[in-house]
């Protein structure tokens, strides 16, 4: 992975291909005013150095069947490093763990967690999250409904300070 220096064309690219993931290669060279072939290396070059991490499709949860979702706040034992670690990799192995978080204060960790209902969200909690090594306590809130899901970054092109490596 090596490093570059974002310019104007690169932001827009970022911003477009946030928005849109599916865009065809000549529809995003021409909203960001320039032709293919380089809009296509600059993306390249983009994924590359990391700002791109990949694509994916944003399926409706509630229409495959999984209408709970429930964030965790995780309490653990111990802070030591090790320790922290090897929670963060015991959750990564857990599919119904959609996100996770190291907090700061007296929760350590808030996990997003979707579920099909509350009796497949009950025998997770209680044979997965709660018997896991290092866990102390956990606390759980049932969404009742989200008002607001959006996935990225908010930012435009003008907004946007690169620092130079």
């Amino acid at each position: 992975m090596h490093q570059i220096k974002l310019d104007e064309i690169d932001l827009k690219i970022l911003q477009v291909l946030q928005e849109e993931g599916r865009i065809t290669n000549v529809n995003l060279a021409d909203r960001v005013g320039i032709t293919a072939p380089p809009c296509l290396r600059r993306v390249r070059a983009l994924e590359d150095a990391g700002f791109i991490r990949g694509y994916h499709a944003d399926l409706n949860a509630a229409k495959l069947g999984y209408d709970l979702v429930v964030f965790a706040m995780v309490g653990l034992h111990s802070q030591a490093e090790a320790d922290l670690q090897a929670f963060e990799e015991l959750v990564g192995g857990w599919p119904m763990v959609r996100e996770a978080y190291m907090l700061n204060g007296e929760i350590d960790f808030i996990l997003k967690i979707v579920a099909r209902d509350l009796n497949h969200f009950q025998t997770f909690l209680t044979t997965h999250l709660t018997p896991a090594p290092n866990v102390a306590n956990v606390k759980t809130s049932l969404s009742i409904r989200c008002g607001k899901d959006r996935s990225g970054i908010p930012f435009t092109p003008d907004d946007v300070v690169i620092e130079s490596p």
